[in-house]
């Protein structure tokens, strides 16, 4: 599956980005380079929707923790919207339920 992202610049001071597909090892620095770009382009409060994802590893991790720290080491902070219980226990078993803001959707993401 490929991973696919789409980047909503229409809600300020929030930037969404709705990713799909797999997050793995081969599709993972993919989305790294995209929140690189969105972090040097200024963008500080990133929410990352992942909603649409089917697949998530270890590696994927690695890159939401690390723009995670990229953001807030740059005054920003980088959200996540998941419902998905799959996708969800990875982020419990790992314990970065305790280091995300996770929420049920986009719009409650932005108000928090």
């Amino acid at each position: 599956m490929e991973l696919g992202m789409e980047v909503d610049d229409t809600r300020p001071p929030h930037t969404v980005l709705a990713v799909t597909g797999e997050v793995d090892v081969y599709t993972a620095p993919r989305l790294r380079e995209k929140l690189v770009e969105l972090s040097s382009q200024g963008h500080k409060q990133v929410v990352v929707d992942l909603e649409r994802v089917e697949f998530l590893d270890s590696t994927g991790l690695g890159v939401l923790v690390g723009g995670l720290k990229r953001l807030r080491s740059n005054d920003g902070d980088l959200a996540l919207v998941c419902t998905q219980p799959r996708i969800l226990k990875v982020f419990e078993i790992t314990g970065l339920t305790k280091v995300f803001s996770i929420s049920g959707s986009v719009d409650e993401a932005l108000a928090g």
